[in-house]
C-alpha cells in the first residue's frame, strides 16, 4: 500500500484467489496511507469447459454463504498442494507439503507457493523453471483445480452484496462466452490489464458499452514473486470506482434473497 501511495493511486482492491483473508490487513494498511480500499476476491469458474476468473468486488466478507464456499475452495486448494507434492516426490523431488504451506502462510495456497518452495529448497533455479519443469499443464506435478460454474460464482458474489466482473478475458481467450455470461448476471469486464494490448482493451471497452457493463482494470500484481511489483502500472479514472459504488447501492437496495447452502455446484478441470 506504500507502493500504491507512491504511484499516486487513490483507491485499490485486493482480489486474491478463493480468499478474502488478506482484506482486513489491506484495509488497515490503506487507511494508514490515505488510500480507499475495495474489498475483493477472485473465483475460478467454468462455462462449458472454458475457464473463467470472476472477480468479486465490494463484498460483505462476513456473509455466511461466501465464507462457507470460500472455505470449501481453500480445503480443495490445500488438497491440491498435497497431491502436487506427492507427484513431485514420485518424480524424485523430495519436497514436503508442510514446506509449501509455511511459505504460503495463508489458507489459499497455489502453484506459485510450490514454485517458491522448489526454488528456495534448491530444486529449481527460478520460478519460471519450476513451472516449466513441473507445474504447468501436462507437466509431472500438474493437478487440475476446482471450478464452480460461472453462474454460481456470479450468484455467490451477488448474494454477498458484491459485483461480479470477468477478469482478464484476453488471457483466458473467452470472448465468445461473454454474451451468455452477461445473461447470467455479469456486472463488468476487466478491460484494462497489464497483459492486454491496446487493441484488446479497445475491444473490451466496446463490449462493455454494448452490454452496459462496468469497466475495471488491474495490474494483477503478485507481489515480489516475479522480481517486481506491478502496482500502479495500470490506472483508471476514479469515475469507474464511483460507477461501481452506484451499482453496489442499487444491488443492495434490491436485497436479493440468500442462496440455499446446497445451491453451489462444483467441477474440476
Amino acid at each position: 500500500m506504500d507502493r500504491a501511495r507512491q504511484k499516486g493511486l487513490s483507491a485499490i482492491a485486493l482480489t486474491d484467489h478463493d480468499t478474502v483473508e488478506g482484506c482486513p490487513r489491506a484495509a488497515a494498511a490503506c487507511e494508514k496511507v490515505g488510500i480507499e480500499f475495495i474489498v475483493g476476491t477472485e473465483l475460478t469458474a467454468d462455462y462449458k469447459g472454458n475457464e473463467l476468473h470472476i472477480l468479486g468486488y465490494c463484498l460483505d466478507i462476513q456473509n455466511p454463504l461466501l465464507i462457507q464456499e470460500i472455505s470449501k475452495c481453500q480445503a480443495i486448494r490445500q488438497d491440491r498442494i498435497r497431491e502436487m507434492v506427492v507427484r513431485l516426490n514420485q518424480a524424485g523431488v523430495a519436497l514436503k507439503a508442510e514446506r509449501v504451506f509455511a511459505i504460503a502462510n495463508c489458507q489459499s495456497p497455489g502453484r506459485p507457493h510450490v514454485a517458491r518452495a522448489l526454488v528456495e529448497d534448491g530444486f529449481c533455479s527460478t520460478m519460471d523453471q519450476a513451472f516449466e519443469r513441473f507445474l504447468k499443464r501436462s507437466r509431472p506435478a500438474w493437478v487440475p483445480k476446482r471450478r464452480i460454474s460461472a453462474a454460481d460464482a456470479i450468484e455467490l458474489i451477488h448474494q454477498a452484496g458484491g459485483l461480479a466482473v470477468m477478469a482478464h478475458p484476453g488471457l483466458n481467450r473467452t470472448d465468445d462466452v461473454i454474451p451468455p455470461v452477461v445473461k447470467a448476471g455479469l456486472d463488468g469486464i476487466e478491460c484494462f490489464h497489464t497483459k492486454h494490448s491496446t487493441h484488446a482493451s479497445e475491444r473490451y471497452l466496446e463490449l462493455a458499452d454494448r452490454y452496459k457493463l462496468l469497466v475495471t482494470g488491474g495490474s494483477d500484481c503478485h507481489g515480489m514473486s516475479k522480481g517486481r511489483p506491478l502496482i500502479g502500472t495500470m490506472k483508471l479514472p476514479y469515475q469507474h470506482v464511483e460507477l461501481m459504488k452506484i451499482a453496489v447501492a442499487r444491488r443492495r437496495s434490491s436485497s436479493p434473497p440468500e442462496l440455499p447452502t446446497e445451491h453451489i455446484s462444483t467441477k474440476h478441470s
